[in-house]
């Protein structure tokens, strides 16, 4: 005797594969559209500490010493993210300010998130929102009393 049994099961397989394709999706274009932003602040991070230890190398008697701070912390912030692809927009001279006030020494950069648009697009999803929902800024900042 033979049963039908495997003729009704004909699309259970196309249907259990589009339920688990979109949560595999899901869950791998948010790995790839968190990954960017999170090694941007990685890397923010890092340069704003480095160009504030290397511009602690520095003599407090040299004529111009507020000036040779900043410039020292934007160079150090130049080399230090070089690494950036030109297609992520940003600019050292209107991403990132160096003030020294009172005898602190403050770097920081400011990222706006818009400009990510080019090489992240961004999801509406109902139910969810935006993905990836990040802050309007990514910043990140070092400071340094002398």
């Amino acid at each position: 005797m033979k049963t039908s049994f495997p003729r009704k099961q004909k699309g259970a397989a196309a249907i259990e594969f589009a339920l688990v394709f979109v949560i595999f999706f899901g869950v791998f274009y948010a790995i790839v559209t968190y990954s960017l932003p999170l090694l941007l602040m990685q890397s923010f991070n890092q340069s704003t500490a480095e160009a504030v230890r290397r511009s602690v190398a520095l003599d407090p008697n040299t004529p111009g010493y507020e000036a040779q701070l900043k410039s020292t912390a934007t160079q150090e912030l130049t080399r230090q993210l070089a690494w950036i692809p030109a297609g992520l927009n940003f600019n050292v001279a209107t991403d990132a300010t160096t003030t020294y006030v009172g005898g602190v020494l403050k770097v920081s950069i400011n990222y706006p998130t818009s400009k990510l648009n080019a090489v992240i697009p961004f999801l509406n999803l109902p139910g969810i929102g935006q993905v990836p929902d990040l802050p309007a800024t990514l910043t990140a900042s070092s400071s340094l009393q002398f």
